[in-house]
């Protein structure tokens, strides 16, 4: 029985490249007439920065300041999805409603991927790397290989181009 694909997972971390590998969830997406889930993830603050920033910050605050960042990323997302449509497609509506939901979600990247393409039930996950060399990948690990390593459905890693592309989201 061949899989079929019906939603896609993309996960992006907003950086200039990223829109590389968005252009890969576009392209498969219009292939399979599928739709597309963005997801983002803002990642937790590390304990002892956040045991200083409780001297400062009311905890009730941090909560705030947390659901204002994440529908700041949401508003970023969907203008940087339009310029980026506008740009890249000749019919930038067609490119838009491959989008079918926007998710910004505070968290460690891997779980949260793991997580959403379950919850949204995405037949596949695309996201991209840096690919920054052995010894960091070796050292440091990679968000990208634990969610090879983890993940139950297809992954595609996308290399990003170390020098600017041009192509942003």
């Amino acid at each position: 029985m061949m899989l079929q694909i019906k939603k896609i997972l993309y996960a992006t971390d907003l950086s200039k490249n990223s829109a590389y590998a968005y252009q890969y969830a576009m392209n498969m997406a219009e292939k399979y007439n599928a739709e597309i889930v963005i997801l983002h993830v803002i990642e937790p603050i590390p304990p002892a920065a956040r045991h200083y920033m409780k001297i400062y910050v009311d905890e009730a605050k941090w909560d705030e300041k947390i659901k204002y960042e994440q529908e700041m990323a949401i508003e970023q997302i969907k203008k940087r999805l339009e310029e980026f449509c506008k740009k890249e497609s000749q019919d930038a509506p067609q490119c838009l409603t491959l989008v079918s939901t926007i998710l910004v979600r505070p968290g460690h990247p891997v779980e949260e991927i793991l997580k959403a393409a379950d919850e949204e039930q995405c037949s596949m996950i695309i996201l991209g790397t840096h690919g920054k060399g052995f010894l960091k990948q070796t050292f440091l690990g990679s968000v990208a290989r634990s969610v090879l390593d983890r993940a139950k459905k297809p992954v595609f890693i996308i290399p990003l181009p170390h020098e600017e592309t041009g192509i942003t989201i």
